[in-house]
């Protein structure tokens, strides 16, 4: 049986909400990463935007987890997710771009379903692949806070490659997609996921899937959205976890205060999706 990216990303990918208290939410997404600690210790960290943190004044928000019971129906089971001890963030954020991570204690069975990090692009995947403009990707979130199903599963879109060049991440640290990008998709996974692409410079087909990166934001010009999302390199979420490996003492400290990120690609941008949104009647 072919192996599913899609399939494995929906179940790593969760929501994280937190009230606010004028009866609105701010509303992101995150997906969880496998990458245990220098000295062999089982860790789960949660990758997102960084701004869907620094969106959320209070200490705590809702990580949507899903369990399966044993006749195998899913139900949405939140938990309480510990982000800020007073005001100091429990998370690390990347110093140039907006990803932020922090580790989170899963519950086993949502352990599991965390992808390993080496599923993540490396610097010279693109052009392994010879991927660039028109090639199509997958994205996930949770856009208005609205969820697949009941279950609470993320929402699966697509859309192209929208920019060139896309190689290397360290000159172009971003790239476009063309779709349209919602209040809440911000930290979402962005994907390759084909079966059967040719092999560069033969008749042969490959399997080609891995985790391009994250969307972290919209494209805007003069208050106009022109339904066009940016996508930050894998390499930077790559980086981002790797600052927790340098921490000394308890895993999780205090991150360097936030600063406003501008896309090489588009100074006209606007950090769109993790925002506080008007109560949605979402179906849980």
């Amino acid at each position: 049986m072919a192996w599913d990216l899609s399939v494995d990303l929906i179940q790593a990918t969760v929501q994280l909400e937190q009230p606010l208290g004028d009866g609105s939410r701010t509303v992101g997404t995150g997906f969880l990463i496998e990458n245990p600690t220098p000295d062999g210790r089982p860790r789960t960290i949660l990758v997102t935007a960084a701004h869907v943190f620094d969106k959320m004044p209070s200490a705590s928000a809702k990580i949507g987890y899903r369990i399966q019971s044993a006749d195998g129906v899913w139900r949405y089971d939140p938990h309480t997710l510990k982000i800020r001890d007073g005001d100091h963030p429990l998370w690390v954020k990347h110093p140039t771009r907006d990803v932020a991570a922090i580790e989170v204690e899963a519950p086993p069975e949502f352990a599991k379903a965390a992808i390993p990090l080496a599923w993540l692009a490396q610097d010279d995947t693109f052009n392994k692949y010879s991927l660039g403009p028109g090639d199509e990707m997958m994205a996930l979130g949770f856009p208005r806070g609205l969820s697949a199903n009941p279950a609470g599963f993320p929402i699966l879109r697509s859309g192209r490659v929208a920019s060139y060049p896309l190689a290397p991440a360290s000159v172009f640290p971003t790239f476009l997609m063309d779709f349209s990008v919602f209040p809440g998709n911000s930290g979402g996974p962005v994907f390759m996921a084909q079966g059967a692409r040719r092999r560069p410079g033969s008749t042969e087909s490959q399997e080609v899937q891995f985790v391009a990166g994250m969307l972290t934001q919209q494209v805007e010009l003069s208050g106009e959205r022109l339904e066009i999302g940016i996508v930050t390199h894998a390499k930077y979420i790559r980086e981002t976890v790797a600052m927790l490996d340098k921490l000394a003492g308890p895993p999780l400290i205090q991150a360097s205060p936030a600063k406003p990120v501008v896309p090489s690609t588009q100074a006209a941008t606007q950090a769109a999706a993790a925002v506080s949104v008007t109560a949605i009647a979402v179906s849980r």
